[in-house]
């Protein structure tokens, strides 16, 4: 099977294709050459993405920015934390949010993950006390026990930004992820829900929250005017703040809008695909794919698991190279050479204490893109190799 199966294994890393709907958006801002965001009085495509983009989360405000990470660091900026300032963040990300903190000027505090990719409650409440702020990240789609942080947070007077780059669609008790805390991020990386190539946006109902953020993504001599509402919140922090130009431009907005409607199928088949795996994986003794909890509706395009029964590192390489034979990429996160989304290689950090429950969980959690185009007979080619190489692993 196996270099059969290369052959015909599908291909997971293109995402749907753009609707056409994009296409005379762009020949018109091509052919107009009007690209910038602030150079229209009015209707410009960032700004009608950030309007349709609030109404769909449910939120006062949104504002459009280069990537995720330019959201994550603005946010920081934006609740005016002071240098050095303790932020917890999971120990289960990527690197860009303990960058985005570090931009900030921020310290970054590591809480142990579980075996379930979800916060462990008892090491965030130990370290909750000092903190200034909680970054929160819902990392591949996976939701931590929000009530109970949101509980202790709100309890502490602590902020809490949630990292929504995978959540875009999932929802914890009837709310959308991205809302529950002062600040939501999302990002438009090709490998998300919705695909810009790159590109970002953060949604708050705070108005001096989406005010701050506004100015210092770059809407300079009062191009803050060309933002809803907010005037007085404005000028007040006209010429204070500095401008760190991190602003979306009218093509990637263009690319994203059209998708917007598309939101809701995608995340119903995604769903499906994961589900449809998982349920193929749990089935076999060698796997271990964690169950959302109870309040959590997910909106995944990938799917992870954990190998059971891998004692060796040996064994778990040798699975990853069995599946690649059958036509199927594992990225075993602790696994992968300067992977990064495995905490030590985030040297940039300085000397950090271990988490080895973090770090137990990396060495066995696997993870598979499941783009929401595969077919059935896809995801089954992709269930049936992954089991196939874990059994002919453990075969010897």
């Amino acid at each position: 099977m196996a270099a059969d199966g290369a052959a015909l294994a599908p291909n997971v890393y293109d995402s749907e294709p753009i609707p056409e709907a994009a296409r005379a958006e762009i020949d018109r801002l091509l052919a107009s050459g009007d690209l910038f965001r602030y150079t229209a009085p009015e209707g410009a495509p960032v700004a009608l993405l950030e309007a349709e983009f609030a109404a769909l989360l449910g939120s006062r405000y949104a504002l459009a920015v280069s990537s995720c990470s330019a959201a994550l660091f603005l946010s920081l900026k934006a609740l005016d934390l002071p240098r050095g300032a303790r932020v917890l963040i999971p120990a289960f990300t990527f690197a860009a949010v303990p960058s985005a903190v570090v931009h900030a000027e921020c310290e970054a505090v590591l809480v142990e993950v579980g075996a379930n990719y979800r916060v462990d409650m008892a090491d965030f409440a130990a370290k909750l006390p000092g903190a200034a702020c909680v970054l929160i990240s819902h990392m591949r789609g996976h939701t931590s026990d929000m009530d109970a942080i949101m509980a202790l947070c709100d309890a502490a007077g602590v902020p809490v930004v949630e990292d929504a780059a995978h959540s875009l669609g999932t929802v914890w008790n009837g709310r959308n992820i991205g809302t529950l805390g002062k600040i939501g991020c999302f990002s438009f990386q090709s490998y998300k829900m919705i695909n810009a190539g790159e590109g970002g946006i953060l949604v708050t109902d705070d108005p001096e929250l989406a005010a701050r953020a506004v100015i210092m993504s770059g809407a300079y001599e009062q191009n803050w005017k060309k933002h809803p509402g907010l005037q007085n919140s404005y000028m007040l922090w006209q010429n204070k703040l500095p401008l760190y130009n991190m602003r979306m431009q009218n093509l990637s907005a263009a690319v994203i809008r059209p998708q917007l409607p598309e939101l809701a199928r995608r995340v119903e088949q995604g769903r499906f695909n994961h589900d449809h795996v998982a349920d193929q994986l749990n089935a076999c003794a060698h796997f271990d794919v964690p169950p959302p909890l109870g309040p959590e509706s997910r909106a995944p395009d990938s799917i992870q698991f954990n190998l059971v029964g891998f004692d060796t590192d040996a064994e778990a390489r040798a699975f990853q190279a069995q599946a690649k034979t059958r036509g199927v990429s594992v990225q075993v996160f602790g696994l992968s050479e300067d992977n990064a989304r495995a905490f030590w290689n985030w040297q940039f950090l300085g000397d950090q204490p271990d988490l080895p429950q973090t770090r137990a969980m990396l060495m066995r959690a696997c993870d598979v893109r499941l783009p929401t185009r595969l077919t059935r007979d896809e995801l089954d080619f992709i269930a049936e190799a992954l089991i196939a190489a874990a059994d002919q692993v453990k075969a010897g």
